[in-house]
């Protein structure tokens, strides 16, 4: 099978945007191909999407969400709200050149593309969703909805409201802590049927980290992918990161208007078999007639995990770059 030569080698440069200082990396020529990470990790998450877009005829571009890595990083707590995330998209945008892009999500990458495919169809002309379905605006206010889970333990994103919390945890040993949270998530790794879900902390003094897999690092992540990670949020921190969590609540009300809306331009989800991201979501996946109209295809990737497109990267090239072609004709 022959592959063409990607254009170019992949060039880092940052822009100016509401949050700042946007950092991304950029490789290929083409129709713009907008990616976005979850949490916590960085435009190097698409290092494996960024070349085989580039040699499909793309422009991929890469970036650092505000508060991570090379991009600024706003003190307040609430410069973090979907909104602004939005609005750094629509300015890289524009800062590119462009008039459109399709936007590819990962994770928290995932609500921020769809909140920005369905506040600026203009800009964002197709979305794909990778590991986290698209529910639309609405419903309970969250933090309502995940106080009440876990019963006797506290969900991870309860865990993450308080500031300065999870940063005590984490920031000591960023290294094995990021070790430990990717792992806990990567098919390979995670822990067995019936053991302590890593998703939540004992109530009383408990700490995420306690619930990670003892064993080695997920087939998917070297010692240069891992350091490459940790270098970055041990000089950010991590507070940028969880500053995303610390917003769901503005989030619904910002987006109250929204509520129950449709995200009608071309799309694709590509899920993960074992990532609880997708299983605990399977009713927005089987709610997409109404909430993705424009859905192209849906895939769930067998015994695959939650970091999706670096555990089965050969599979995700292909349903995107497969997908996009179709946007051509």
């Amino acid at each position: 099978m022959h592959h063409p030569a990607p254009s170019a080698d992949p060039r880092h440069r940052t822009i100016e945007a509401p949050a700042g200082r946007l950092h991304l990396v950029e490789q290929g020529t083409g129709p713009l191909i907008l990616l976005i990470h979850g949490f916590p990790e960085s435009w190097y998450s698409w290092r494996r999407q960024l070349p085989a877009l580039a040699a499909a005829g793309y422009r991929a571009v890469a970036l650092d969400v505000r508060g991570y890595g090379r991009s600024s990083k706003p003190a307040a707590t609430d410069a973090y709200r979907m909104l602004d995330l939005v609005a750094d998209n629509v300015a890289l945008v524009r800062a590119l050149d462009e008039e459109q892009a399709v936007v590819v999500g990962h994770d928290w990458g995932a609500n921020i593309a769809a909140a920005s495919a369905l506040l600026h169809p203009e800009v964002f002309r197709a979305v794909a969703l990778l590991s986290v379905p698209y529910a639309p605006p609405g419903g309970p206010r969250p933090t309502d909805v995940f106080a009440r889970m876990g019963g006797d333990q506290e969900f991870y994103v309860s865990y993450f409201q308080e500031p300065g919390r999870a940063e005590a945890e984490i920031e000591p040993d960023v290294r094995g802590w990021l070790a430990g949270f990717y792992a806990a998530l990567s098919a390979d790794t995670m822990p067995a049927q019936g053991a302590p879900d890593p998703h939540f902390v004992a109530r009383a003094g408990g700490r995420l980290r306690d619930r990670f897999p003892g064993g080695g690092r997920p087939a998917w992540l070297t010692e240069g992918d891992l350091d490459v990670y940790a270098a970055e949020f041990e000089r950010t921190g991590l507070t940028g990161a969880l500053n995303r969590y610390r917003n769901m609540d503005r989030d619904w009300a910002d987006l109250a208007h929204h509520a129950g809306a449709p995200i009608k331009q071309p799309s694709l989800f590509i899920g993960g078999g074992l990532d609880a991201s997708t299983t605990w979501m399977a009713d927005a996946i089987d709610a997409y007639p109404t909430t993705l109209p424009g859905l192209v295809s849906s895939h769930i990737l067998d015994g695959c995990g939650h970091w999706i497109q670096q555990e089965r990267p050969d599979e995700v090239n292909r349903l995107l770059t497969t997908w996009l072609a179709g946007l051509r004709d």
